[in-house]
């Protein structure tokens, strides 16, 4: 798969700029078949990997000078890095969706210090991530949790930015109106080793079905919507791709929300699909960037909530999926900004649910304090 890159080249004052004035109002493989017990857990995979993306657009001004006398920190990992340049990634998908008017907004100047970049799966974030060729990046709730213990706690959390976004998706009849209508059944899923392995496996713990259902784990979302198209039966799909499937063809339904059914359990817990992460070094060294990073973010997270139809066409315009899925899906996507105390309750919360049901989910154990980054 390609990933779909936007470069965007400006100087911090002309962010001050925007935000002070425009900003603010926003206007604008295998195959493998298993028992939910027997999947073996991964931490590379994740639910928002798609079908192939196709543009890559570049552009590549030398950024101008700025006068904070900060200077984002460099990496000799990666050569083609511009020095000067915040570099960050999401994952096409929920999150880059969220992102899109802040990344829009930049593309309007001559200048930018953000230099944004979509990828289609999170293998392609990690290594750039631990590498330091990345400064943030949305990615799962449950993989920032293993890079922080698998880099020694080198990395931060800064928000939410997703709730839950999978679903289960049924063709062909309306078999299943509760969990334990699962017993028995098939279901095919991708995302294994991530956050729907995860959430899918407790929750079929949780209702005593863990070993009666299969699961039939897939590559791609693409796959799952191909099997029960052609096939009938039942996938787990995360949003927007479950509205893509249900566009495509009629014949198939949303039966469960994942999300509620967590709900239903009370645990104290809310279920969480995706986080925004830093590097340590970044954050500790330049921080006036990350502030108008989280300012930028925040502003088009409430854009993308509150427009629908402007959010839709961006969405569209950066080839993250059509206008017309995007217009459908944006309501059922749980995008959201949560930082501070709050998200540390959240997502600590959500975590421990995780380690307490497989502690490799989140990398063995659980992160200390100072993986959470409250300002």
């Amino acid at each position: 798969m390609k990933k779909t890159a936007t470069r965007l080249t400006a100087a911090l004052g002309a962010m001050l700029m925007m935000f002070g004035a425009g900003c603010a109002n926003n206007g604008s493989n295998a195959q493998t078949t298993t028992t939910a017990t027997e999947t073996a857990a991964t931490t590379e995979t994740i639910a928002e990997t798609t079908a192939e993306s196709t543009t890559e657009t570049t552009t590549a001004e030398e950024p101008a000078d700025t006068t904070t006398g900060t200077t984002p920190p460099e990496t000799e990992a990666d050569p083609n890095r511009v020095p000067g340049m915040v570099k960050v990634a999401a994952l096409k998908g929920p999150t880059a969706m969220g992102m899109i008017d802040f990344m829009n907004n930049c593309e309007s100047y001559d200048d930018s210090i953000f230099d944004f970049e979509i990828y289609a799966a999170p293998d392609e974030i990690t290594p750039l991530l631990i590498k330091g060729d990345l400064d943030i990046a949305c990615i799962p709730a449950n993989l920032a949790s293993v890079l922080y213990n698998k880099t020694e706690g080198e990395i931060e959390v800064l928000a939410i930015n997703t709730l839950g976004v999978i679903y289960i998706a049924e063709s062909g009849s309306e078999d299943i109106q509760s969990f334990a209508d699962l017993k028995g059944k098939t279901i095919y899923a991708s995302g294994q080793g991530s956050t729907p392995e995860f959430a899918l496996n407790y929750l079929l713990e949780q209702n005593g079905i863990a070993d009666d259902v299969n699961i039939e784990w897939k590559s791609e979302h693409a796959e799952c919507v191909s099997a029960i198209t052609e096939n009938g039966g039942i996938a787990m799909l995360p949003q927007p791709f479950v509205t893509t499937a249900m566009m495509k063809n009629e014949g198939i339904r949303i039966a469960l929300d994942l999300t509620e059914e967590w709900n239903k359990l009370d645990n104290g817990s809310t279920m969480i699909t995706g986080v925004v992460v830093a590097r340590k070094d970044f954050v500790e060294n330049s921080l006036p960037y990350l502030k108008e990073f989280l300012m930028g973010y925040k502003a088009s997270v409430e854009y993308v909530t509150t427009e629908t139809d402007g959010a839709a066409a961006l969405i569209g315009k950066y080839d993250i999926v059509p206008e017309a899925v995007a217009k459908k899906a944006l309501p059922a996507c749980n995008i959201t900004y949560i930082d501070g105390e709050e998200m540390k309750a959240k997502l600590s919360g959500y975590l421990q649910v995780l380690y307490d049901s497989l502690a490799q989910s989140v990398g063995g154990k659980l992160p200390g304090d100072d993986f959470y980054f409250v300002g």
